[in-house]
């Protein structure tokens, strides 16, 4: 019976208490209640950072004479050039009113003196009743101000990423998780009261690195109390809430359009979350690497009440508990340092940044590059949404069927597909080229789907949030990249569409050197994964090496050299 003890895996235990019974369900849906900011705030920008139809502010020109007693269309023609397209000049208006052009508005226009907007600058509010841009004139010379604040809130992810990564692994998922909802509550309601852009801006940076918190942490937790068996079901259904809440987010915006109170609608739920917080459980993998024996046994019993199998909770004590996952060393801290010690780890954190890297830059590269359905953006924004669900049904499937690696490589390759066939389709078949786009953005969707569940089996138990960490931050490196890639369709109008391409191809490469994660334990050491590299790479197994002594495969030396 001892040597029975000794042998059980963690992944044993979860299975005999239920891994994946009401306790786990309860557990996503109050992960799942923060999580619904994150799309609300990751997309935020592209309802409270939008520029409206706007022309200089001539209500200074009314001298009480002539310009009173004209009517806008009137008074617009003679102290605003047109564009080609007819429309009033966003960033200039004339010198002085050109009266004569009442008469006759085909002269030429060109050689009439322009300054820039004088007074300001008056807005279309038909759409958005207020902007960042309409709040603090960032238009015209200060646009790229105005753009400018969606790169401060995701180098707030991207350090956010590396700090919670490490805070995490060292104490504890519920403490950290907890912080971070306290932290993107607070700075997201501040940005809603900010009084100055600078001020803005810099409560963006910190809600941004809450959220990468909440992002990261609640991804771990859910997996680390779940049994392999479940793990696909529990990864996918937890990441639906992204493609629900961006379908929610352009429904809360077209009925709130003050940029103010749609930041802090959109902060609201983590009040909610920080109340719920009292019944998540901090992970039970987590606390047995940390020796922390004692506080597993309470919250796997707490989890055999819920799910009804308590009587196997009664022969199981904390001591027996202690040798379900091997600890190296005593009280041993991990960092990011530990992902470069040994050439497997190396490799697997070469790889899976790649990997990370690519996939964000070909999601945010299509998002952004995509054209319009030709309907307005709540519509647009929708249905953005909507078209991420099948991508997560296919992927529920497919993980099943053909395993994480497969998976994570074909979807990147779709992708990819997608984003070339788009550059032979001409651009008078727009509806087409929607239509493959959006494909594009579905099969983009589902390998990030993909890749946050591969991503946490991958890593062991004491690096998992060091890892996904890591991770983390290169894909925020590639969501800062991919902007400036499409930059370069001033350059040449396909380069933007063939670099992302090949940059999905080189993601899609670097997973196929990673291992198969399906229906395999989790790693509980850095010692106790390499092992698993080990026996995956070598294939062992009592037909293909019948004589074989594998004893040198388990010797601690062995495989720490590695």
């Amino acid at each position: 019976e001892h040597s029975k003890e000794a042998k059980m895996k963690f992944d044993n235990v979860m299975a005999e208490i239920n891994g994946f019974g009401r306790f786990q369900q309860r557990t996503i849906f109050l992960l799942v209640i923060p999580r619904m900011t994150l799309p609300f705030h990751f997309l935020l920008n592209n309802f409270i950072a939008t520029i409206p139809a706007h022309h200089c502010d001539i209500s200074a020109l009314d001298d009480g004479g002539l310009f009173r007693n004209l009517s806008l269309e009137e008074r617009l023609a003679v102290s605003v050039p047109v564009q080609q397209d007819g429309s009033p000049n966003s960033c200039q208006m004339f010198a002085e009113p050109q009266y004569h052009l009442l008469l006759n508005s085909s002269s030429n226009l060109t050689d009439l003196p322009t300054v820039p907007c004088q007074n300001g600058w008056m807005f279309d509010t038909t759409t958005f009743k207020s902007t960042l841009a309409t709040e603090w004139d960032l238009v015209c010379d200060k646009k790229p101000v105005n753009s400018a604040t969606a790169t401060i809130f995701f180098m707030g992810v991207m350090v956010g990423a590396a700090i919670f990564g490490y805070l995490s692994d060292r104490f504890g998922r519920k403490k950290m998780l907890l912080l971070s909802y306290i932290i993107t509550a607070l700075f997201g309601f501040a940005s809603a009261f900010a009084h100055s852009f600078p001020m803005f801006a810099a409560m963006r940076f910190f809600t941004g690195l809450g959220l990468s918190g909440i992002s990261i942490i609640s991804v771990v937790l859910n997996i680390e109390w779940v049994d392999i068996k479940h793990r696909t079901e529990a990864g996918v259904l937890m990441s639906m809430d992204w493609s629900v809440s961006t379908a929610v987010l352009p429904i809360l915006a077209y009925f709130v359009r003050d940029w103010r109170y749609l930041t802090a609608t959109v902060t609201t739920p983590l009040l909610v979350a920080i109340i719920c917080w009292w019944w998540l459980p901090e992970s039970a993998r987590w606390l047995i690497s940390n020796g922390k024996v004692n506080d597993a046994h309470f919250y796997l019993s707490k989890c055999a009440e819920v799910n009804n199998r308590e009587e196997f909770m009664v022969d199981l004590m904390p001591e027996v508990l202690s040798k379900v996952i091997l600890v190296e060393k005593e009280n041993r801290k991990y960092s990011y340092l530990d992902l470069v010690k040994t050439p497997k780890m190396r490799a697997l954190a070469l790889f899976s940044g790649i990997v990370w890297f690519g996939v964000t830059c070909t999601y945010y590269g299509i998002s952004l590059n995509v054209s319009g359905f030709g309907v307005n953006i709540y519509l647009t924004q929708f249905i953005y949404g909507t078209l991420e669900i099948p991508g997560k049904l296919l992927v529920l499937y497919t993980l099943h069927k053909i395993g994480r690696r497969l998976t994570q490589v074909g979807m990147l390759i779709l992708t990819g597909l997608c984003i070339c066939i788009n550059l032979f389709i001409p651009q008078d078949l727009g509806n087409f080229r929607t239509a493959v786009g959006g494909l594009g953005k579905m099969f983009s969707e589902a390998s990030f789907t993909t890749i946050f569940l591969y991503t946490s089996e991958l890593y062991p138990t004491v690096m998992r949030q060091n890892g996904l960490g890591y991770c983390s931050f290169m894909a925020r490196l590639g969501v800062s990249i991919s902007p400036l890639m499409i930059l370069l369709e001033d350059v040449w109008a396909p380069l933007p569409s063939i670099i992302f391409a090949l940059v999905a191809f080189t993601a899609a490469l670097s997973a196929s050197f990673l291992a198969e994660t399906r229906n395999i334990r989790l790693p509980e050491t850095i010692e106790d994964k390499i092992f698993l590299i080990i026996m995956l790479e070598l294939k062992i197994t009592e037909n293909r090496f019948p004589n074989q002594d594998v004893s040198m495969f388990c010797n601690k030396n062995f495989y720490s050299s590695q």
